[in-house]
C-alpha cells in the first residue's frame, strides 16, 4: 500500500516537469521573435558562434520535442516523422557554416518530430563539449554543403527560398560538386540555369565540360547546345576532346544542324570528321556531306582516304558516279592514294547504273598498280554487271580469269553467274557452275537453289525443279517466299493445281511470311478451270495468314465470278476491294463492266463507270458508247 502513492508521486512529479517545460516553450520569446516564422528562419552564423548555435539547435530539438508530445496526446492517430540527428549518428559539422546548412536543411522541411532519450543526450553531450571520441564521416564542410544541396534539389520543388543563403556559400568548386553528385542531367540542368541566372554564378570549366558530355549522352542535344552557348559567354573554351564528343554524339543522333555548329572554326581529329561524313551519308544527305568536305577542306585541308570512301560511296548510291569519278581523280592532288575499297566501290557504282565497260577499265588499271591487287569483291562486281546485262561470255571470261589468278570465288559469285545462266535458259552452264561450286568446297545457300529451281521452271522443267526442292530441304535449308511462289508458278501453268496447293498448305508450317504473289496464281488457275468455291477457300485461308489481297487478286475474282455469271458476287467483291483501300485499274474496271454489259445489267455497269471516271480518274471511252443511261431500273441482277 505504501509502494503505491510513492509510484503516483513520481509520476506526478514527470508530469509536472514536463507540463512546465512545454509551457514555457509555447511562448519562446526569449530565443525566438514571436513574429518570425521559424520554418523561414535563415540563421546566420560564424565560425566563432558555432557551439552557441548547437546550443540553440539543441534548445530548438527540446522544444519540437514538447511539442510534438503535447500534440501526440491530442491526437494519437497522427504519423510522427523520426528526426535522424545528423550531428549524433551520421556526418557531424565542424563549424558555423556547416552547421548553418545542417539547420536550413531541416527548417525548410517542417515536421512534427518525435526525438528518443538517447538521442537528446547524444546531442547535448556535443553540445556541451563532452560527447565522445568518434571519427568524423565529412572532414571538409563542403561535401556537407554539396550533400544538402544535392538533397534539396531532390526533393524540393523550389530552391527560391534557399537562394539568399546560396549566395553565400556557392562556389564554381561548390557548383561543379552538386552537378556531379546529382547524377541526373536534367536537374542538374535546372540546378546549373538557376545559379548562373540568379545568383549569377560564373561556373568553372570542369562543371561545363561534365554537363555538356551528360546532356550529349541522354540524347539531350538542344539542352547541350544551349549550355555551350553559355560557356562560351563566360569565356571558356571547349577542348577537342569535349567537342569532338559532342560532335559525335548529336550525329549518332541525326543532329546535323547542331554538329555543323560546334565543327565550326574547330580542327578535329580525322575519326571525329569521318563519322560527321558517313552519318550524313547514311541520313540521304550526300550533297549536304559533299559540300561539307570541300569547306572543311579549305580550312584543315585534313582528310585522308576514308573521307574520300565515303563520299564516293554516296555518290555512287545515289546514282551520281560522274561526280564520284570526279572525286576519285582528285584524291592524288589531296595527298590521298585510292586503295581497294576506293576501286571496288567506284567499280560497283559504274556497274549498278549498267557502265560495266568503265567497271572493266578500272580493274585493267588496278591490276596495273604493283601495290594494290584486286580481291574476290572486286571480280564479283564485275561479273554481276555483265550478268545483269545478259552478256554471260564475259562473265565466264572474267571469272576464269579470277580463278587463274588465284582469287578464290565465294557463294555470292556463284549464286551471281547461276542465276544469270538461268535468266538466258542456259541451265547446262548453270548446273555446272553449281557442281564447281560443291567442288571447290563453296557451301551452297538458298539462293543457289532459289535460281537453279527458277531457271528450269523458265526452260519447263519442273521435275528437275521438284528434285532441287527435295535436295535443298535434305540440306536442311529453308525455303524463303520466292522459292516457294516460282514452284507454284510453274505448277499452276502446267494445270498442276492440287501441287501447288499442296505447297500453300506447307507454308502454315512454315515462318514465311506469305506474300499475295504466292497466293494468286493458284487462285488464278482455280479460277480458269472454273472452281471459284475453292478459289474463295484459298482466299479465306491467305486472309487467316495476315496477307492482305491485292489488286491482282481482287481483279482475278472478279473476272472469275463473271465468268461464272455470278454477277452479285462479283460485285460484291468489287465493293470489298474499294473497302479495303485497294484502288482498282482499268483492267479491273473494263473486265467487270464488260461483264455487266454482257449480262444485261447497264445500270450497275453505269454505277461502276462513274466510280472508275470520278474516284480513280480512268477513262473508259470506249465504253460510256456502249452504255445506255438511266434505263430500265426494274432489270434484275443475274445470278
Amino acid at each position: 500500500m505504501g509502494q503505491k502513492p510513492k509510484n503516483q508521486k513520481i509520476r506526478a512529479q514527470k508530469y509536472n516537469k514536463r507540463r512546465s517545460l512545454t509551457e514555457e516553450w509555447e511562448n519562446p520569446s526569449a530565443l525566438i521573435d514571436a513574429d518570425a516564422d521559424p520554418r523561414h528562419e535563415t540563421l546566420h552564423l560564424d565560425r566563432s558562434s558555432a557551439q552557441a548555435a548547437y546550443g540553440f539547435f539543441y534548445i530548438s530539438f527540446v522544444h519540437a520535442t514538447a511539442l510534438s508530445m503535447k500534440k501526440q496526446s491530442e491526437n494519437r492517430g497522427a504519423n510522427n516523422i523520426s528526426l535522424c540527428l545528423l550531428c549524433a549518428h551520421q556526418a557531424q559539422p565542424c563549424d558555423g557554416v556547416a552547421l548553418q546548412m545542417t539547420l536550413l536543411f531541416f527548417i525548410t522541411r517542417p515536421s512534427r518530430v518525435r526525438a528518443s532519450k538517447i538521442a537528446i543526450a547524444q546531442f547535448h553531450e556535443h553540445a556541451v563539449g563532452i560527447s565522445r571520441n568518434r571519427p568524423e564521416v565529412i572532414q571538409n564542410p563542403e561535401n556537407w554543403i554539396v550533400k544538402v544541396i544535392c538533397t534539396l534539389c531532390v526533393r524540393t520543388h523550389s530552391l527560391d527560398a534557399c537562394l539568399d543563403y546560396f549566395s553565400k556559400t556557392l562556389t564554381p568548386s561548390i557548383a561543379f560538386e552538386v552537378v556531379r553528385g546529382l547524377n541526373n542531367p536534367e536537374l542538374a540542368l535546372k540546378f546549373f540555369q538557376l545559379s548562373r541566372v540568379n545568383l549569377n554564378l560564373c561556373h568553372s570549366f570542369r562543371t561545363y565540360s561534365f554537363l555538356l558530355r551528360s546532356l550529349s549522352e541522354m540524347g539531350l542535344h538542344e539542352s547541350a547546345k544551349a549550355v555551350y552557348d553559355c560557356m562560351n559567354i563566360d569565356g571558356h573554351s571547349p577542348d577537342a576532346s569535349v567537342l569532338g564528343f559532342l560532335v559525335s554524339s548529336a550525329t549518332d543522333a541525326g543532329k546535323f544542324k547542331i554538329a555543323r555548329t560546334w565543327v565550326d572554326g574547330v580542327e578535329f581529329s580525322l575519326v571525329v570528321y569521318n563519322k560527321l561524313l558517313n552519318q550524313l551519308v547514311r541520313g540521304n544527305q550526300v550533297d549536304e556531306a559533299v559540300c561539307f568536305f570541300r569547306e572543311q577542306m579549305g580550312l584543315h585541308g585534313r582528310f585522308d582516304s576514308c573521307s574520300f570512301n565515303i563520299l564516293i560511296r554516296g555518290l555512287c548510291r545515289i546514282g551520281k558516279v560522274d561526280k564520284a569519278f570526279d572525286l576519285f581523280n582528285e584524291m592524288r592532288g589531296f595527298g590521298c592514294s585510292p586503295d581497294v575499297i576506293t576501286y571496288n566501290t567506284l567499280i560497283n557504282g559504274f556497274c549498278r547504273v549498267n557502265e560495266v565497260d568503265r567497271g572493266h577499265d578500272l580493274l585493267k588499271e588496278l591490276l596495273s598498280k604493283n601495290d594494290l591487287s584486286p580481291d574476290v569483291v572486286t571480280y564479283t562486281s564485275i561479273i554481276s554487271g555483265y550478268c545483269k546485262l545478259g552478256k554471260m561470255e564475259k562473265a565466264s571470261i572474267l571469272f576464269n580469269n579470277m580463278i587463274s589468278s588465284g582469287i578464290k570465288p565465294n557463294a555470292f559469285t556463284f549464286n551471281i553467274l547461276i542465276n544469270g545462266f538461268g535468266k538466258v535458259g542456259d541451265m547446262v552452264s548453270a548446273e555446272n557452275m553449281y557442281e564447281e561450286m560443291l567442288l571447290l568446297g563453296c557451301a551452297p545457300d538458298i539462293v543457289t537453289f532459289t535460281s537453279l529451281i527458277d531457271g528450269h521452271c523458265r526452260t519447263g522443267k519442273v521435275e528437275r525443279s521438284l528434285k532441287l526442292w527435295h535436295e535443298l530441304n535434305a540440306r536442311n535449308l529453308s525455303p524463303n517466299e520466292y522459292t516457294f511462289a516460282i514452284l507454284i508458278n510453274a505448277l499452276c501453268k502446267e494445270n498442276r493445281l492440287h501441287e501447288a496447293r499442296g505447297f500453300l498448305r506447307d507454308l502454315k508450317w512454315r515462318h514465311i511470311v506469305a506474300q499475295p504473289f504466292m497466293y494468286n496464281p493458284v487462285i488464278d488457275g482455280f479460277c480458269k478451270a472454273g472452281n471459284v468455291d475453292e478459289a474463295n477457300v484459298i482466299l479465306a485461308e491467305m486472309e487467316e495468314k495476315r496477307c492482305k489481297p491485292d489488286k491482282i487478286t481482287f481483279t482475278i475474282l472478279i473476272i472469275g465470278h463473271c465468268m461464272k455469271g455470278r454477277l452479285s458476287e462479283a460485285i460484291s467483291i468489287f465493293n470489298r476491294m474499294l473497302g479495303t483501300g485497294c484502288a482498282p485499274d482499268s483492267i479491273t474496271m473494263t473486265s467487270l463492266i464488260s461483264c455487266l454489259l454482257k449480262a444485261g445489267m447497264p445500270n450497275e455497269a453505269y454505277r461502276i463507270m462513274q466510280i472508275a471516271s470520278e474516284d480513280f480518274n480512268l477513262g473508259l471511252k470506249s465504253l460510256k458508247r456502249n452504255v445506255p443511261l438511266r434505263t430500265n431500273t426494274d432489270i434484275p441482277v443475274a445470278v
